[in-house]
């Protein structure tokens, strides 16, 4: 009788538990980490992702790597609820973005170049620390040196620039498309400059405004230095003349 029960009770566990049984590992190699999940638990296996490896070339979250081979390859089967290691892959490798405040300029681009960054430089007025790294920049905001961002991004550096005695020609802005004088203002060396527009209302009609107002004025041959600030007012209706500098 008690032989009877016992045996019951473990087939009831065999049925429900799948107590003892062994399972063939799949290949996982290739299949994105929730694929992977999915196909382990419907053949009662467990899953633990170990870490993830640098693959530039591949999408983030695809194994790379199982630690334990497919019955396939390996002939051997596991039991139900066993583990199964896996390594993913990552496209974007986290690097430590350095301290580069006051950095030489050509320091602080041989520093970024080591740790994998692209980098641009924009200027700024300075007049004691004229070559040197003013501020550090991701996406158009500071970063703080020691914050973690993915390998390949662009780093804008604002170094330092003595503007003081430096003259350039200021050109006649009055009459011209607006973008086109805001190119010409900075094929010239001008970089400090403002636009006042009482009629714009979208940025297209920014782009498209003609210039009707300069400060400084234009005067032919007036020089000023590259630091000046210069001031554009535009009209959104007004159309631009064929020849602004007549």
């Amino acid at each position: 009788m008690y032989a009877g029960i016992l045996f019951g009770t473990m087939k009831y566990l065999d049925t429900y538990t799948n107590h003892g049984e062994e399972v063939a590992v799949p290949s996982i190699i290739g299949l994105s980490s929730v694929e992977a999940k999915l196909k382990l638990e419907k053949l009662g296996l467990s899953y633990e992702i170990l870490d993830s490896i640098y693959k530039p070339q591949q999408p983030n979250g695809i194994v790379i790597e199982q630690m334990i081979p497919p019955t396939s390859i390996s002939k051997v089967h596991v039991k139900t609820n066993r583990v199964i290691g896996m390594r993913l892959s990552k496209n974007k490798e986290l690097t430590e973005m350095p301290d580069l405040l006051f950095d030489r300029v050509k320091i602080a681009e041989r520093r970024l170049s080591s740790r994998g960054f692209k980098f641009t430089i924009e200027y700024e007025p300075t007049i004691e620390a004229a070559g040197s790294v003013l501020a550090q920049k991701f996406e158009g905001a500071d970063i703080d040196a020691g914050s973690k961002i993915p390998k390949g991004s662009e780093i804008t550096l604002v170094v330092g620039r003595n503007e003081i005695g430096v003259l350039l020609e200021l050109p006649n802005l009055v009459g011209m498309n607006y973008s086109d004088a805001i190119n010409l203002l900075q094929t010239t060396g001008f970089q400090s400059f403002s636009t006042i527009c009482n009629d714009c209302e979208t940025k297209s009609d920014t782009l498209n405004a003609v210039v009707f107002v300069q400060s400084p004025e234009y005067v032919e041959n007036k020089t000023l230095e590259r630091s000046k600030h210069i001031t554009i007012l535009i009209n959104a209706g007004a159309v631009p003349s064929e020849n602004p500098f007549e």
